[in-house]
């Protein structure tokens, strides 16, 4: 009974133990337009991927968005935003030692915050956040982006804004693990044939 005990707690166990932990990123720069279809981001350079840094003065890749429209609340006050029809995508340099090309391709997934964060006589500065999911490294993963909006108010009157920053994060499985993972359950199962079969 013991040993039965001990597997059951190692398979809730091994899954846990396939994540590597969490990749973030950040981001700054770039531009933005509004309009009534929702957010579209393009161009905000990638500065940070998973403890690697731009040097100074240098990129190492883009981070493009889209949102859908408004489901509640107002551009002038914020709200929330749909991601149907949404994407967002991290694309890399790879000159720095992180891979090069597509590093993530998805969209949000829920609903997305649209906050004003602080409005003076002649700038506005939003963040807006929302999860995303997509594909990293071959395998679905999940998380989380914040980025922060700034324009003037006649701009953002006029649909046009810019990032000031943006942090992501996606929970990032490692494939050697995953590998044990799969090992583990193997054995696993072939433990617990072997004693039905002598029961």
């Amino acid at each position: 009974m013991r040993r039965v005990v001990v597997l059951a707690i190692l398979a809730l166990a091994l899954p846990l133990g396939a994540w590597a932990g969490t990749i973030t990123l950040t981001n700054q720069y770039g531009t933005i337009s509004v309009s009534n279809s929702g957010i579209v981001s393009k161009g905000s350079e990638l500065m940070s991927f998973n403890g690697i840094t731009a040097p100074k003065g240098h990129d190492l890749g883009y981070v493009n968005f889209t949102t859908g429209g408004l489901t509640s609340g107002s551009w002038a006050t914020g709200g929330t935003l749909s991601s149907v029809g949404s994407t967002f995508t991290i694309t890399s340099m790879g000159k720095y030692g992180q891979p090069r090309g597509t590093i993530f391709t998805g969209s949000f997934v829920g609903p997305i915050t649209l906050k004003l964060v602080s409005q003076l006589p002649h700038s506005v500065v939003w963040t807006l956040t929302g999860q995303i999911q997509g594909m990293y490294n071959g395998h679905l993963v999940t998380g989380m982006t914040t980025e922060t909006l700034y324009s003037t108010n006649a701009q953002w009157a006029g649909g046009i804004g810019h990032i000031g920053a943006g942090s992501s994060s996606v929970e990032a499985p490692e494939p050697g693990t995953l590998g044990l993972l799969g090992t583990g359950l193997v054995g696993i199962a072939g433990m617990f044939r072997r004693k039905l079969m002598r029961a």
